[in-house]
């Protein structure tokens, strides 16, 4: 791929020139000429520059996404083409959140590596918007997640819905939540634990028109006391303070074997729809679809199948 795009690749991703520097091995001054012939090549500026960074503008994200594409074909051919060579063209890589993966992905994965024992498999954990980045760069194919609100369409994924779930929170055994059902504001006055991390390089994922409202619930929102990306630490904290864990209910019963007890809510729970992310221009390769397929397959084994609201 171009060595340029890939150097403004690397600069949007860090959003200073010193970041990308040190993890390309080049120079800075180096950077910052090659950036500027750049946005000369292109005609129009990439950056806005500031003392915090450096921010991409319109032009800047509409050549980030090409960029990302014309990397992700490259790579993909090179990866096909390895796959070949090793007589390995069965192999998998997905991603999915924590719930998914304990569900019915794991067994899944287990029974495709019996059947096709000699195809690597790279299975991704982490929360959803990791995961887009992951896929978008090439590095996995698909992933299972909630559905993302106010996801931008210039992205080029599509959404393929399985199933509906719903947040529960989950509070260690003797809290006070569980001596009766609680409203939202209730459980709202304990801190919230969540197992996903605010990374302000995934904000380009949403519709400009709706990024501000997305900033401020997902990105910003105060009243989370302990975030990671790590559901045991998560746990662990959740069992060592007042915190409520805020998961999918289908965990429950996981859970309840770590100590961790469902709050029972007032009101009906807002469902959400969750399903499998992929890049739209992989729809209809044989490969991607009978692993869709595979996957609801799964899903539908141990949870309702989805169906549109009414």
């Amino acid at each position: 791929m171009d060595k340029l795009l890939t150097q403004f690749l690397a600069v949007a991703d860090a959003g200073s020139l010193s970041g990308a520097a040190t993890a390309l091995f080049i120079t800075q001054p180096t950077l910052s000429f090659n950036m500027n012939k750049l946005e000369e090549v292109v005609g129009a500026p990439l950056f806005e520059r500031s003392s915090r960074g450096m921010t991409l503008t319109r032009y800047g994200e509409t050549l980030y996404e090409n960029a990302r594409l014309m990397r992700r074909l490259y790579d993909n051919t090179l990866n096909a083409i390895a796959d070949q060579k090793r007589g390995s063209e069965r192999g998998m890589s997905i991603g999915s959140g924590y719930s998914w993966w304990t569900m019915f992905l794991r067994d899944m994965v287990v029974d495709y590596q019996r059947e096709f024992p000699k195809a690597p498999v790279q299975v991704s954990l982490g929360n959803q918007l990791r995961l887009m980045d992951q896929m978008l760069s090439g590095d996995i194919s698909m992933f299972l997640a909630h559905e993302i609100d106010g996801l931008s369409g210039a992205i080029g994924t599509d959404f393929v819905p399985l199933t509906r779930v719903y947040n529960a929170f989950f509070v260690r055994e003797g809290h006070v939540l569980l001596g009766a059902p609680q409203s939202l504001s209730e459980i709202d006055s304990y801190p919230i634990v969540i197992s996903s991390l605010a990374e302000s390089r995934h904000e380009r994922f949403f519709d400009p028109s709706r990024r501000r409202t997305r900033v401020e619930t997902v990105f910003d929102r105060t009243s989370v006391a302990f975030r990671t990306n790590s559901l045991a630490a998560c746990v662990d904290y959740a069992l060592a303070t007042d915190a409520v864990l805020v998961h999918t209910h289908v965990l429950r019963d996981h859970f309840r074997e770590r100590g961790l007890v469902e709050v029972v809510q007032k009101d009906e729970p807002r469902r959400a729809v969750t399903g499998i992310y992929v890049l739209r221009e992989r729809r209809g390769e044989a490969r991607v679809e009978e692993l869709i397929e595979r996957i609801t397959t799964a899903c539908h084994a141990v949870l309702p199948p989805w169906e549109p609201a009414e």
